[in-house]
C-alpha cells in the first residue's frame, strides 16, 4: 500500500537530514496517503503556525503527494508555494544520493520519477497529469463561485486552514470602490444626475458618523434605503425602455472598452445586496473624503458547505480547534464526515515558560494602562541581557502609540513599532494583525508579552454584525465566534516562542477570573508557569 512506501521514503529522507526532525512526519505521512488512497477528507492540526515556513512538516504531506499516481492540487499562499517548489527538486536528488542507504531494505522502492509540476489560476490542459500548485484565492474563486477553472474529484491538499474563513469572506465580499460610480454614470447616462445626487448624500451622511480606529461602520438603516431608492430607479428606468449594453465578465478583466461591463461591480453588489442574512458596510478614506460600499455574508458555513463535496480534501492547519474533533471549526466551515487529527506540541522540545501575574487590573478598568506600561518596563529591565527577539502585543492603536514611545525613551532604537525591519535582539512593540502576517519572516522571540486577550472587539462594526447574527439565530455568540477566533490567534502568535523554548507574559488577568481561562490555558499547553520575574528564566 502506499502508506507504506510513504513511510518508508519519509524514513530514509529524514535519516540523512542533520536537524532533529519533527517527532509527527512519518505518522502524518501515513495518515495524508491514507486520504489519497481511500478518497476520504481529512483534517490534520499540526500545532505549527502555516506561516513558518522552515519547518519541516511540509515533508508530511509532500513526499504523499509526489508517491501517489495520480493527479493531487496543493492550494497554500504564495510564500508556502514557493518554498514548495524550491524543497520538491531536493527530494528527488536526495533520494538518488540514499540508493545505498536504502538498498537494503526489502520494501523500499525506487522513489517515483518526478511529476510535471504546474503553478497557475486555472487548470493548463484538460489532459494534464501531475502536480498543480494554486493560491486560496483562485482556488476558492472557482469552487465558490463555478467557473470551472479546475476540474472537480481532484485530491486537494490546503496548507494553511487557519485563514480559511478569512480567504472565502475576501472572496464573497463585493465592494463598489469610489471609482465605479463614474463607471456607472458613463454606462447609465440617462441616471446621471440621480446617481451624483445619491453619492453626494450618502458622502454627507457617512462621513457625520464618528471616526474609530477601524476606518468603517455598518451601514444604518436610512443609508441602506437611500441605496434601495438608487436601485430601484435604476431598474425602473430599464423597466421603462433604457438597456444598457451588456456584456461578458471576462471582456472587462482584460480591458476591452465596453460600456455594459461598467456595470458588472454594481450588478454583483445589488445581487448580494438582496440576500438575507448579508453584512454591509462602507470602509472610509477621510482624508481623501471617500467611501467604499461593502456587502458579505454572516457567515460561512453556507457558501463553504457546497465546496467539500466537489472534491476529497486534507485540509491541513497549525491549531483550529482545542478538541480533536474541531466541532466548532467544522461547523463554521460546514464540514461534516472527516478524520480528525490533532498534533501536541512536543513537552520537551517546545514548552513555553508562562509568565501568569495575579494582580493586575482587569483590562476594561482606568487603572490597567499603568499597570501595564508597569509591568513592560520591569520586564524588559530584569530581561536586558536577553539575546533574542521581544515582542510586546498590543492590539490597542493609541495604547500601542504611547506605549511604543515611552519605551523607546528608556530603550533607544531598540524599539520599533509594527516594522519588519527590527534587530535580532530588538524589541518589536504590534498590534496582532502584523504580528500573524510578518512572524514567519522575523526572527524567532525570545519573549512574547501579551498584553490583553485577542478576543475580537465589539465595537469593531464588522464583528458586532457578525454577533447580531449569531443572537439572531439564538445561538452562544461568545462560544461559537469570540472565544475560538481569540483561541486561534494566541495559538498562532505564540508557536514562535515554542522554538525557542522562550518566555510567554499575558498580562490579562480575565484568564484568572473568567470561567473560560481554563480553555486560555489549555490552548497554551505545554507551559511552565512563573508567578514572578526572574533573570533566570528570562535570560537563559
Amino acid at each position: 500500500m502506499i502508506e507504506v512506501e510513504v513511510h518508508q521514503y519519509l524514513q530514509a529522507i529524514l535519516k540523512a537530514q542533520d536537524q532533529v526532525p519533527w517527532p509527527h512526519n512519518l505518522t502524518m505521512a501515513r495518515l495524508v496517503a491514507r486520504a489519497l488512497r481511500l478518497g476520504r477528507n481529512a483534517l490534520i492540526q499540526t500545532g505549527i503556525s502555516p506561516r513558518n515556513l522552515s519547518h519541516s512538516y511540509r515533508l508530511s504531506y509532500l513526499v504523499p503527494v509526489l508517491t501517489w499516481p495520480g493527479t493531487v492540487m496543493i492550494v497554500a499562499c504564495e510564500d508556502i508555494l514557493e518554498s514548495l517548489q524550491e524543497a520538491i527538486p531536493g527530494l528527488y536528488t536526495r533520494d538518488q544520493a540514499l540508493t545505498s542507504i536504502t538498498a537494503s531494505t526489502p520494501l523500499m522502492a525506487q522513489f517515483p520519477a518526478p511529476k510535471p509540476i504546474y503553478r497557475g489560476d486555472r487548470w493548463p490542459d484538460p489532459d494534464f497529469q501531475g502536480l498543480m500548485l494554486t493560491s486560496p484565492e483562485s482556488w476558492l474563486a472557482d469552487r465558490l463561485q463555478g467557473s470551472h477553472g479546475f476540474p472537480g474529484n481532484i485530491p486537494t491538499l490546503i496548507d494553511g486552514i487557519d485563514d480559511l474563513e478569512l480567504w472565502a469572506h475576501r472572496q464573497l465580499t463585493i465592494r463598489i470602490h469610489p471609482q465605479d460610480w463614474n463607471q456607472l454614470i458613463q454606462a447609465r447616462p440617462d441616471q446621471a444626475e440621480g446617481i451624483r445626487n445619491v453619492q453626494a448624500q450618502l458622502t454627507q451622511v457617512i462621513f457625520q458618523h464618528p471616526p474609530n480606529p477601524y476606518n468603517c461602520h455598518l451601514l444604518d438603516i436610512p443609508e441602506q434605503e437611500i441605496l434601495h431608492q438608487l436601485h430601484e430607479d435604476l431598474t425602473g428606468a430599464s423597466r421603462n425602455g433604457y438597456q444598457p449594453q451588456t456584456t461578458q465578465s471576462h471582456q472587462s478583466i482584460q480591458g476591452r472598452s465596453d460600456p455594459g461591463a461598467t456595470l458588472a461591480p454594481w450588478e454583483k453588489f445589488w445581487q448580494q445586496w438582496q440576500i438575507l442574512d448579508q453584512l454591509k458596510w462602507v470602509e472610509l478614506n477621510r482624508a481623501r473624503g471617500q467611501f467604499s460600499l461593502c456587502c458579505s455574508p454572516s457567515e460561512m458555513t453556507s457558501a463553504l458547505s457546497h465546496v467539500w463535496s466537489q472534491q476529497p480534501v486534507v485540509l491541513i492547519g497549525g491549531a483550529v480547534d482545542l478538541e480533536k474533533r474541531a466541532p466548532i471549526y467544522r461547523q463554521n466551515i460546514g464540514l461534516e464526515e472527516v478524520t480528525c487529527v490533532k498534533f501536541a506540541p512536543d513537552p520537551q522540545s517546545q514548552l513555553i515558560q508562562l509568565y501568569l501575574p495575579s494582580r493586575l487590573p482587569l483590562p476594561n478598568t482606568p487603572k490597567f494602562q499603568a499597570a501595564l506600561t508597569e509591568e513592560l518596563r520591569t520586564l524588559l529591565w530584569v530581561s536586558h541581557a536577553s539575546q533574542g527577539l521581544t515582542v510586546l502585543l498590543i492590539d490597542d492603536v493609541p495604547l500601542k502609540a504611547q506605549i511604543g514611545a515611552s519605551l523607546a525613551g528608556e530603550f533607544g532604537s531598540r524599539v520599533q513599532v509594527e516594522t519588519p525591519e527590527v534587530q535580532e535582539t530588538g524589541i518589536l512593540v504590534t498590534g496582532w494583525e502584523f504580528w500573524q502576517a510578518f512572524q514567519g519572516k522575523l526572527p524567532e522571540p525570545q519573549i512574547l508579552a501579551i498584553a490583553t486577550l485577542p478576543l475580537p472587539s465589539l465595537e469593531h462594526p464588522l464583528v458586532a454584525g457578525q454577533v447580531a447574527y449569531y443572537k439572531q439565530q439564538r445561538q452562544d455568540w461568545f462560544r461559537l465566534y469570540l472565544l475560538p477566533t481569540a483561541l486561534n490567534q494566541l495559538q498562532r502568535a505564540v508557536a514562535p516562542v515554542r522554538e525557542t523554548q522562550g518566555v510567554v507574559a499575558l498580562f490579562d488577568s480575565r484568564v484568572l477570573h473568567r470561567s473560560y481561562g481554563q480553555q486560555v490555558l489549555a490552548a497554551l499547553n505545554p507551559f511552565a508557569r512563573i508567578n514572578y520575574l526572574d533573570t533566570l528564566w528570562l535570560n537563559h
